[in-house]
């Protein structure tokens, strides 16, 4: 009997099966065990009334009614705002350091690594070294002391509310600007460099290089870090919770999840916060992607504006009889 089952075991398409079973079935345990349980949990917490220790009431909806109610928790999801228009700017700026240092530049090599060296700070020391950066009479002050500035005439960055979550959302276009302008950088180099021959044959200029071969050639990825810089401008919590605390009119959704969950001890509320924002994201995610689709296509695939502009043509030459 043994024999037989090491025989069908060394079989060709047994061994590949068990191969993928066996490395599949640890990360898929972990991913299970570390995620989909716990988030499955805090649904449904979010339908209680409780706290981390002590009895639980069960209230049906009234949480999630409560998170629309409330002043604190959309208000705070107003502020993502500051944070995805950072990200455009992150992107832009990334895009084109990209398109700069994707060429045999010199010291191109060193540039890219002084770009990418903020990626790999974690967020707590990115905050830390902004809350210092920003205080009164600290770095920034000094250095616009420099230009000529003197103190009176400059705000309080963290304390001013008409421009302290613009100081803050900032600090993530420091922080993620390398890691898109590496990603990008590896697109452009995938680009085929006969295009750029038979480009500059044409007399095609840089910008039209860009335009027509660059952009269209990593799309693909420029959609994807759109997606992720904005998924992620939603969920904003380190740099506000680090650098102020919440105050002063800076409490994002997710610092404010945060306290009612940690401080206020309202678990069930907190889900609750939780849960919406998910829906929140899926939803922005998904709305991204139609766009995207619409102006850009997918892939090699032509865009949905393209299709209709094209289709409306041929309806039109088919009536004018050319067709």
């Amino acid at each position: 009997m043994a024999s037989h089952v090491a025989k069908w075991l060394q079989k060709g398409k047994v061994n590949r099966l068990l191969v993928i079973f066996t490395f599949m079935f640890v990360p898929l345990f972990l991913l299970l065990i570390f995620t989909y349980i716990p988030f499955v949990k805090m649904m449904g917490f979010s339908f209680y009334d409780m706290k981390y220790i002590g009895k639980r009431e069960f209230i049906g909806l009234q949480n999630y009614v409560a998170v629309f109610q409330r002043d604190d928790c959309f208000k705070a999801l107003r502020l993502s705002l500051y944070y995805i228009g950072a990200s455009f700017v992150q992107m832009s700026l990334a895009l084109y350091f990209a398109s700069v240092l994707s060429t045999n530049i010199r010291g191109g090599n060193l540039f890219k690594g002084f770009m990418f060296f903020p990626f790999l700070i974690c967020g707590i020391a990115v905050g830390f070294i902004f809350k210092f950066f920003y205080t009164r009479g600290f770095v920034l002050d000094t250095v616009l002391a420099w230009c000529g500035f003197t103190q009176d005439q400059l705000p309080y960055w963290l304390k001013d509310t008409s421009i302290n979550n613009i100081s803050i959302a900032a600090t993530s276009i420091w922080r993620y600007m390398g890691q898109n302008m590496v990603l990008f950088i590896g697109a452009i180099m995938s680009v085929d460099s006969t295009m750029y021959e038979a480009a500059a044959i044409d007399g095609a200029n840089e910008w039209n290089k860009f335009r027509y071969i660059v952009f269209p050639s990593i799309k693909t990825i420029i959609i994807l870090n759109m997606i992720l810089s904005i998924t992620g401008s939603l969920s904003a919590f380190e740099p506000p919770y680090v650098i102020t605390n919440g105050s002063f009119g800076t409490a994002t959704y997710f610092v404010v999840m945060n306290k009612l969950a940690h401080e206020n001890q309202k678990v069930g509320l907190a889900s609750a916060m939780a849960v919406i924002l998910l829906v929140i994201i899926l939803a922005a995610t998904l709305i991204q992607k139609l766009i995207f689709k619409y102006f850009f296509g997918e892939g090699e695939e032509e865009s949905w504006r393209d299709k209709n502009r094209r289709r409306k043509r041929q309806v039109m030459l088919e009536k004018e009889g050319v067709l």
